[in-house]
């Protein structure tokens, strides 16, 4: 631990470089945070959180900048908790609102939403359909030619698709062969589900017309749809960082960004115990982004984990709001993505 003067001078300079990116020095922290000690004290006190390891030299600046060490201690013990404004509030329901017609635009949308809030990169992965179970299939009468059929998992997926009645049926053909499904599909999971063996209930269904144009409708919700889906966005918002003007360090960022099984890792390094992990520079796994922070937090529905959302930006990013929004966000998720099951 370091006591509370050194604290504060740590905290200074740290708010000082998320709002600036350039080093700062005693005279300027003296003069800008008033904390009733002398530009000389200041200087001292900072020689020792550098040789502690919490504050560093960048290039021949006479200034310091907070090391990795130094933000790992702020965001543990020095950061005071925020809450999204109204108008950020309000922005993402206008969002969500007008942009998003079906449940997969949520995912989509949600990782917009993330990167333009925080400026830096979003990721969003979308609940793994091959772990979540199948609820049931349902058919609602659309008028006397058509039904739509919807398909809902545990996790709230959900599959629409719009079908012709076969000439000669009605809606109560559909109900039973919904009622007979349901009662083999329910409780099973998504990646266990085998075609052939709904092929073979074809010789207890009444209907063949309307049994095969069904089961064409949960193959293809099953065919390349049980792995979860992973949306990222803001490369732009992260060119824009002092940081990140290297052409050098922002490629090897993109290229990290184009392996889909090192997002995979990402996303998925998680505290089972936390719906919020945070790792800093050095502590990251990944060489490419050891200058980098990730942020990550889970999202759940009806008390289960369906995914993970993550912000990955400098280590100067503005933590206190990119905690702020990935807690509104994990709050209200699942809010959301009941509008559209």
């Amino acid at each position: 631990m370091i006591d509370k003067r050194k604290q504060r001078i740590l905290q200074a300079i740290i708010d000082d470089y998320i709002s600036t990116a350039e080093p700062i020095g005693s005279r300027t922290i003296a003069r800008k945070y008033n904390l009733g000690i002398s530009p000389a004290t200041i200087r001292n006190e900072m020689a020792d959180l550098e040789l502690l390891g919490y504050i560093e030299h960048l290039h021949t600046s006479s200034g310091r900048i907070p090391s990795s060490k130094g933000y790992r201690f702020y965001v543990d013990d020095l950061l005071t908790p925020t809450e999204l404004s109204n108008k950020e509030t309000n922005l993402i329901e206008q969002w969500y609102n007008t942009k998003v017609q079906r449940l997969e635009g949520v995912f989509r949308e949600t990782a917009k939403i993330i990167s333009y809030l925080t400026n830096n990169i979003s990721m969003v992965i979308t609940p793994q359909l091959a772990e979540a179970t199948f609820s049931y299939i349902k058919f609602v009468a659309l008028d006397d030619n058509h039904v739509v059929a919807a398909i809902m998992s545990d996790s709230g997926y959900i599959e629409n698709k719009i079908i012709d009645m076969p000439a000669g049926t009605s809606f109560t053909d559909f109900e039973q062969i919904a009622a007979g499904l349901n009662n083999y599909l329910s409780g099973k999971k998504i990646g266990e589900i085998s075609m052939n063996e709904i092929h073979k209930m074809r010789s207890q269904m009444i209907d063949t017309a309307v049994f095969n144009k069904v089961i064409n409708i949960i193959d293809h919700a099953m065919a390349g749809k049980k792995r979860n889906q992973i949306y990222t966005e803001g490369t732009p918002q992260l060119l824009d960082q002092p940081e990140f003007h290297d052409i050098n360090k922002v490629k090897s960022i993109l290229l990290m960004l184009e392996e889909e099984p090192i997002l995979r890792d990402i996303l998925n390094t998680q505290d089972s115990k936390a719906n919020l992990v945070i790792t800093i520079g050095q502590e990251n796994k990944y060489s490419s982004i050891q200058d980098c922070s990730v942020i990550r937090a889970t999202y759940h529905l009806a008390g289960e984990q369906l995914g993970t959302i993550a912000v990955l930006g400098p280590t100067r990013m503005e933590y206190s709001k990119v905690i702020a929004l990935l807690k509104f966000m994990n709050d209200n998720l699942a809010h959301i993505l009941k509008r559209f099951l």
